[in-house]
């Protein structure tokens, strides 16, 4: 099973931030503005979140928050040499969705990663930024191929400060804050640390020696329903690939990002019109199953969707609008699919992230989507790897109100407010 350790250079940021946002020597970027909003980060050393712990190189460590409402989250960490890490949201979490009042914990038990200290020795500054609305971090880290942690392409802090200050700039005044927590490196390093991963950009992402890669759960190649299809091609087609001969970029780099030779296979339509924005079918690769990219008008990415996952958005498209276009309760693909190996039940699986929703598939149970406050709830109690497990059903009515059964418990709206039991 593959385990990646992210060791944390030195940690950044910290303090509370709107537009405009303030930035000083101290608390590299302020929210000169009175939030409602609040977030606190520390680390396992210290609770408090104000002592300045010392680590040692090679040291695991544990990072929690927590906000009062609900949230997205960014953690970044900044070294003594100024290198930038981004690790949470990372590619083996879900979603960076925080539900409000709840205490996050990275990693969380049984996760598929790591954080170890990794140096050089000095002072490291861990920035947590709560913000009302998902942001665009496009523009200072990127996710390169399979990686499960981002590449950050700024350095130092007044750097990362600069750049985030144009992110949140869109933002309501009051809609973001941070926190920082400091921590020093020194002392001994500890025996035998966990070596850098080949061709990672920092050394930060390493793989745990021991563990094999976990490959993706085994699918059944669906049985694909037939919504209005695209122009079939007469010969070779390529990604992205327009009937008239142009091609869609956010398609052709989707299937680069994607190694699509290795997960989607040969195009089998041209790309086409499908409700008001582009899709496009393959024939899939192994147990991959047969896949689709799907390109929103407005949205600079396209995503691809695939096997049990495609089985169940189509069959919704196809029940609500005879599959003339995405299914209104999901919207189109907003993000790449991820693969979760095993959750703390033992249980493995797919999740799709959708404008609307998600769709979560395992071979135990089936796939079933989740919406609204119930998929926030969810989600910001760690999705699949929370005590709830998978969906073991589609999110249903009670009484006028949404509920939604799991694994390990229960998610039900209670006077308008959203609930969770355990088993």
């Amino acid at each position: 099973m593959l385990k990646r350790t992210l060791i944390l250079s030195t940690l950044l940021l910290g303090a509370a931030s709107a537009s405009p946002a303030k930035i000083t020597a101290q608390s590299i970027i302020v929210n000169p503005v009175e939030t409602k909003l609040n977030v606190e980060v520390w680390v396992n050393k210290d609770a408090s979140g104000k002592a300045n712990p010392t680590y040692r190189k090679g040291e695991p460590i544990k990072i929690a928050v927590k906000t009062n409402q609900d949230a997205y989250v960014y953690l970044f960490n900044i070294n003594a040499n100024g290198v930038v890490d981004l690790f949470f949201p990372n590619n083996f979490e879900e979603s960076n969705f925080v539900q409000g009042g709840v205490t996050r914990v990275f990693p969380q038990q049984n996760a598929k990663y790591g954080l170890n200290v990794g140096g050089p020795n000095g002072q490291d500054r861990l920035l947590a930024l709560a913000s009302t609305r998902e942001l665009d971090l496009t523009d200072i880290a990127k996710f390169a191929k399979d990686q499960g942690f981002a590449q950050v392409s700024v350095k130092g802090q007044e750097n990362l400060a600069r750049a985030l200050s144009i992110v949140v700039n869109p933002l309501p005044a009051d809609g973001w804050t941070t926190d920082v927590v400091t921590f020093k490196v020194g002392g001994t390093p500890v025996a035998n640390p966990t070596p850098a991963m080949p061709g990672s950009t920092t050394g930060t992402v390493t793989i745990t020696p021991g563990q094999g890669q976990q490959p993706a759960p085994a699918q059944p190649t669906p049985a694909q329903p037939t919504p209005a299809q695209p122009a079939q091609p007469t010969g070779t087609i390529q990604p992205g690939e327009r009937q008239n001969g142009t091609r869609d970029q956010a398609m052709v780099d989707a299937y680069a990002r994607l190694k699509g030779d290795e997960s989607l296979g040969q195009a089998t339509t041209y790309a086409s019109g499908w409700g008001d924005g582009l899709w496009q079918k393959f024939k899939g690769v192994g147990a991959y199953g047969d896949a689709i990219l799907l390109h929103a008008n407005g949205s600079s990415r396209a995503y691809a969707v695939h096997g049990m996952l495609l089985e169940r958005y189509l069959a919704l498209a196809k029940a609500e609008n005879g599959g003339t276009r995405p299914p209104s309760r999901l919207g189109w693909a907003a993000g790449d699919e991820k693969v979760i190996p095993q959750n703390s039940l033992g249980t493995s699986g797919l999740y799709g992230f959708f404008q609307n929703g998600a769709l979560y598939g395992t071979e135990k149970y089936g796939t079933f989507w989740l919406s609204g406050n119930v998929l926030k709830t969810y989600q910001g109690l760690g999705g699949s790897g929370s005590f709830l497990g998978f969906p073991t059903r589609d999110q249903y009515t009670v009484s006028g109100a949404w509920a939604a059964d799991f694994e390990g418990g229960t998610i039900r709206t209670v006077n308008g407010v959203t609930k969770v039991y355990r088993k």
